[in-house]
């Protein structure tokens, strides 16, 4: 019985634990349950946001991204979350009226989690954890992972990483080419 156990945790790879993403629980801003099954057939952008960052500029890219590709089956999920210098202390409701007022963002904002640590969300686990898709903490606020509409993970992208630069726009237009 004990092997039973064993083997499957032994022999999951990466690719293996990745297809399990779409399976993982989060929560919308408005508290509704939900996950990546929801957005499957789209190519999703996840981002941990911040709004008392250096990085939070960013947000005008994101959403400028976001519109150009929305009608393609694209999505940004946005991930308020604290763990880096205090610097998302608001509440949710606070978050998404900063969010609206100062940068107009219209993609989609989740409830606030941790993306690392002992109170790491189990969807960043999967996705940075020693067994996750790319193994090693988020570094820091605006780190990006591009899911493609298979629910799988294809890219991650560090937090200096622009929403327009070339090397993500083009891996976003890459993903939206596969045909499912």
């Amino acid at each position: 019985m004990l092997l039973r156990i064993i083997i499957p945790a032994f022999v999951m790879t990466a690719s293996a634990f990745a297809g399990d993403l779409i399976e993982i629980p989060f929560t919308t801003a408005a508290g509704k349950a939900t996950s990546l099954k929801d957005y499957k057939g789209k190519v999703v952008l996840l981002v941990n946001l911040a709004s008392k960052c250096g990085l939070t500029p960013q947000y005008t890219a994101l959403e400028a991204l976001y519109k150009k590709h929305q009608s393609e089956n694209f999505v940004i999920l946005g991930f308020p979350c604290n763990d880096f210098g205090q610097q998302e202390p608001g509440t949710i409701e606070e978050i998404q009226k900063f969010c609206k007022a100062e940068y107009d963002v219209t993609f989609p904002i989740m409830d606030k989690i941790s993306v690392k640590g002992k109170d790491q969300h189990p969807l960043y686990a999967a996705l940075t954890g020693k067994d996750g898709v790319f193994p090693g903490d988020v570094r820091w606020n605006f780190g990006k992972f591009l899911i493609g509409k298979d629910g799988k993970a294809i890219a991650r992208f560090e937090p200096t990483t622009k929403p327009d630069s070339p090397e993500l726009t083009g891996a976003v237009e890459k993903a939206l080419a596969v045909k499912e």
